[in-house]
């Protein structure tokens, strides 16, 4: 059984045919002129773009090849490639359709057409000349055919190999891989309509044998990359020829090069073939239209703006005198490698790429295939850039086209080869969309189509069964390009570089080394070996790498330690000389490559965890991946390593290793201004927190599981105390803590369940492991080392109600149950409250926290450190505002419950919001505290031996403290900044906490 046939309409509409009723009249009317029948029509037609266009023109060209003879020989093309390859170019281009109406003998000679494109420039040259009347093999051609004749003849003649090309361009099976050479091709046609324009200018030009000119072309034209239709960029040069005057020479040289662009852009009876642009010369349009080779030197060396050394990068002598145009690239070509080093070229390519963009009307910039977002644009300045910024160093990259430049920058290590390959599809797709919408009517056009059918036009066109599908592709080539764009155009180190001499990006050995040394490095040989064993070889890590050190060799000596930091890149780049993404990333991100560089020039802290862990460089590229992790999520993580799971050794490396993760992601931030030190000791805590709950869980099941039991005999909960429960934990600090247990219903000996989990989970914690410990001390709880580790909650409620003492009560005022069920932490701080917010301080407890303190001030300082220079316990250091603090706590938190807070910041802004504490007082204790925070961090993540809390004498070792603290103050200022924030924290303190301006 078979399926009704179709319809003759239906089967030209499922062939793409618009109007099936009036393609089927011009069939029949094209089968009438020619005399044969037509087999499988809408077969033939399914191929063409725009069949009912395409039927239209064969028709018409026809009835004029039969008008003028050639009717038996278009018919004979019939069934051939060649018939098939005009069919192809009726049904793409009206235009091209006119032309072969108007002369059906090009049509007739299909059969001489090429299967593929080859460069053919001299031919085209040739084939123009002679079209002219003029001889091929003279270096100065002299046409014989003249006037509206030798115009008209010569557009016959291009137009002729146009069509060819065009025939060929649309009839490859893959439009993408034709599209570089097509634009060769058309670029080389127009360079040969120049030479013939200018065979033209000679014969019509009087004294023209005394000017030596040559046409240089720019942009696209002179990169081999011009589209169908399109100004045809030039800048004309010329000298005078042996005898002659220069001023003779000049006029004529001016009078040669108007008509050579009249003969391609004048009215005529044969349309005109494009605009010649000579715009780009120097000065502009207010310059003279032809200057000596001497003058454009001239004028590049003293007067050019930056954009126009960008343009000359495209320049190439397509006709005239060969050798002038060659004189010409000579005396030019230097200043555009030499141009980077002018100030601000790079931000001023940047601005220009905006402004072309801000003038786009707002209806267009969506559909814009050359200037839009996503759109030529985006790929050609953003190679021509990184040309322009690398190419002085590397001759590698000076080349003018721009899939040619996007090779160079690939093989050199400048582009990534997935983004070379993604931006390489991307252009050729754009160019293919524009160059189908130019042959349709030989239009210059830069738009996608706004309507149903020319959208449907263009899909087939440039090989797309469906216009939907199109769309999408359209969509996805605009997001990769501006995508890549962005990332590459914007790259900081571009700028960086393009501000070093030639010497210093090239890093030869002696130019380096004295670089090195006058920005800081201690040991530029040193370094200068380091920088050799980096850069060496052919290898794309060594090329990459010596696109990269020019600037991180200045990023390093921003730092503290730049010859430190130089020597922790190396052994990162021989650690990570395998992976391909470390050194993409440093190349490709906007922030990475500096933020590694200060971080390895400023931090021991941060090197050694790098140089330890360094996938966490990743993070560099982003200020979300430094950002704080919200603790519900590092929760979620660390149950999932604990449930999943069920070998202990594994589960508290991994809750180790998240704790360290996100430790040192906090340190980097920190370093990096992206984090002040209280928010990073609140992520450090934060971080403690999470690895403790994780390993109560483990210790919990770990016990149960030796005890032989079905469940816990106990619900153990872990209170932070001192900095830790503040919420203030250093990057070294240990954890204080206190354990308290509530025995499980009908269970046996609790107390030695529990105490089993206080010392298993102290064991996870501190045991050695690959990843870093944390130290428990459980010094704070009640009795102190004298009492049992872990208590239950009734005897610790008993012991704090009956026998603690003052200092005690002040401990709890920093107690946060951390781990544990919820239930038995609330009782736990329910149990405390009257404790440590009493309804008042007795005298006594008020003589013991002074006395307490006093001797901690005269007793706990270590030998040999002057008081005054101690972080901790010296005079207005961080004991001094968190007693005084503590003290207003007791006596008013239970009056005001804002007091109720275990973090110091926090409690100093309720006290004085409270106002038991005045503006400036609270003033002065919140920036000794947070300064005192700071140089603590600070210390930390220099990452060198030494007390912690000791305030270093060298003023160079604190201009390193004030480096990492992200100020920029020397370190004389930060000394006397401490003395002086001190001093007045200390005076608050002697006031509130020891009254001895009431005793006095």
């Amino acid at each position: 059984m078979t399926g009704r046939e179709l319809s003759a309409a239906a089967q030209m509409r499922r062939a793409g045919v618009h109007d099936p009723e009036r393609a089927l009249r011009l069939v029949a009317d094209i089968e009438a002129v020619m005399g044969v029948t037509i087999d499988d029509v809408p077969k033939a037609l399914s191929y063409l773009a725009d069949p009912d266009g395409g039927l239209l023109n064969l028709l018409r060209l026809a009835e004029s090849a039969r008008d003028r003879g050639l009717l038996d020989a278009l018919a004979a093309l019939r069934g051939t490639t060649a018939g098939n390859k005009l069919g192809m170019l009726l049904g793409a281009s009206s235009a091209l359709g006119d032309f072969l109406v108007r002369h059906p003998d090009v049509a007739v000679d299909a059969s001489s057409w090429g299967q593929e494109i080859r460069p053919d420039a001299s031919g085209a040259r040739a084939a123009f000349l002679t079209a002219v009347g003029a001889d091929p093999e003279s270096s100065a051609p002299v046409a014989t055919v003249t006037g509206a004749a030798g115009v008209d003849a010569m557009r016959i003649a291009y137009r002729r190999e146009l069509a060819e090309v065009a025939a060929i361009d649309v009839s490859s099976g893959n439009p993408l891989a034709v599209e570089p050479a097509v634009s060769a091709a058309l670029a080389d046609l127009a360079g040969a309509a120049l030479e013939a324009g200018l065979a033209i200018a000679r014969a019509e030009t009087p004294g023209h044998e005394s000017a030596r000119l040559a046409i240089m072309a720019m942009g696209k034209c002179g990169a081999h990359e011009l589209n169908y239709v399109s100004d045809v960029d030039v800048i004309y040069v010329a000298e005078p020829a042996d005898g002659f005057e220069e001023g003779v020479a000049m006029a004529a040289a001016t009078a040669l090069a108007s008509r050579a662009a009249a003969v391609c852009s004048a009215p005529s009876s044969e349309p005109p073939l494009w605009q010649v642009d000579p715009n780009l010369r120097p000065e502009g349009k207010d310059g003279v239209l032809v200057r000596r080779v001497e003058s454009h030197r001239a004028y590049y060396e003293r007067w050019a703006e930056s954009w126009e050394f960008q343009a000359l990068l495209k320049a190439r002598p397509v006709a005239g005198d060969l050798e002038v145009g060659q004189a010409y690239l000579d005396a030019v070509w230097p200043f555009v490698w030499t141009a980077v080093e002018r100030d601000g070229f790079v931000q001023s390519a940047q601005a220009m790429r905006k402004r072309v963009e801000s003038h786009i009307p707002l209806k267009e910039k969506d559909r814009e295939i050359k200037l839009g977002p996503g759109g030529l644009r985006d790929v050609e300045f953003t190679i021509q850039l990184i040309q322009l910024v690398h190419g002085r160093s590397d001759p590698s990259l000076r080349v003018r086209g721009t899939l040619e430049g996007l090779r160079a920058l690939r093989d050199g290590g400048y582009v990534g080869r997935t983004q070379a390959a993604s931006l390489d599809r991307g252009y050729r797709q754009l160019r293919v969309w524009e160059h189908r919408l130019q042959l349709r009517r030989l239009s210059r056009t830069h738009l996608m189509p706004d309507t149903d059918e020319d959208k449907r036009i263009l899909a087939r066109a440039s090989g797309f069964a469906t216009v939907g599908y199109m769309e999408e592709v359209w969509a996805d080539v605009r997001r990769d390009v501006r995508t890549m764009h962005l990332e590459m155009f914007y790259r900081p180190i571009l700028g960086v570089v393009a501000q070093l001499s030639t010497d210093e990006v090239a890093l030869s050995e002696e130019p380096a080394r004295a670089r090195l040394a006058a920005i800081g490095f201690r040991d530029p040989a040193g370094a200068q070996r380091h920088i050799a064993v980096l850069t060496q070889g052919l290898s794309r890590r060594a090329a990459i790498q010596r696109q990269l050190l020019p600037a991180m060799i200045g990023w390093f000596a921003a730092g503290p330690d730049p010859d430190a930091g130089l020597l922790a890149f190396r052994q990162l780049a021989e650690q990570l000389e395998r992976s391909q993404w470390f050194l993409k990333l440093l190349r490709d991100s906007g922030t990475a490559a500096e933020r590694l560089a200060v971080l390895l020039s400023t931090s021991g802290f941060v090197t050694k965890a790098l140089l330890t862990s360094a996938q966490h460089i990743t993070w560099l590229d982003s200020d979300d991946d430094l950002a704080p992790v919200p603790v519900e999520r590092l929760d979620r993580e660390a149950e999932a390593i604990v449930s999943r799971a069920d070998d202990e050794e594994k589960v508290i490396t991994a809750l180790r290793g998240l704790r360290r993760r996100e430790v040192v992601r906090t340190a980097a931030a920190n370093v990096l201004a992206l984090q002040d030190s209280v928010t990073a000791a609140a992520s450090v805590t934060q971080a403690a927190d999470v690895l403790m709950r994780g390993a109560l869980r483990v210790a919990h099941a770990v016990v149960t599981i030796e005890r032989g039991l079905d469940q816990p005999a106990a619900d153990v909960a872990v209170v932070a105390m001192g900095r830790y429960g503040g919420g203030e934990m250093g990057y070294g600090s240990d954890a204080d803590v206190q354990f308290v247990y509530e025995a499980s219903e009908g269970a046996d000996d609790p107390a030695s369940f529990a105490l089993d989990v206080a010392a298993k989970l102290r064991d996870l914690l501190q045991r050695a492991n690959s990843q870093p410990s944390l130290a428990v001390d459980a010094d704070l709880r009640p009795e102190g080392k004298n009492g049992p580790l872990v208590r239950s909650l009734e005897s610790v409620s008993e012991y704090y109600r009956r026998w603690s003492d003052p200092w005690e009560a002040q401990a709890l005022l920093r107690a946060r149950p951390v781990a544990g069920s919820p239930e038995l932490r609330e009782r736990f701080v329910a149990a405390i409250a009257d404790v440590r917010y009493p309804s008042e301080v007795t005298p006594a407890a008020l003589k013991q926290m002074r006395t307490l303190k006093a001797r901690m001030e005269s007793e706990r300082l270590p030998r040999g450190i002057d008081p005054r220079r101690h972080l901790k316990l010296g005079p207005g250091g961080l004991s001094d505002v968190e007693w005084t603090v503590q003290l207003l706590q007791l006596r008013h938190a239970k009056a005001h419950h804002t007091l109720q807070t275990t973090e110091t910041l926090r409690a100093i802004g309720a006290a004085r919001s409270a106002g038991v504490l005045s503006v400036s007082d609270s003033r002065a204790l919140a920036d000794a505290w947070r300064l005192a925070t700071d140089l603590r961090g600070a210390i930390a993540l220099r990452g060198k031996s030494g007390d912690a809390d000791a305030l270093p004498g060298d003023y160079r070792d604190l201009g390193v403290l004030a480096s990492i603290m992200g100020t920029q103050e020397s370190g004389q200022a930060l000394d006397e900044r401490y003395a002086r924030t001190a001093r007045r924290a200390r005076a608050v303190t002697e006031r509130v906490f020891f009254a001895w301006e009431e005793s006095s």
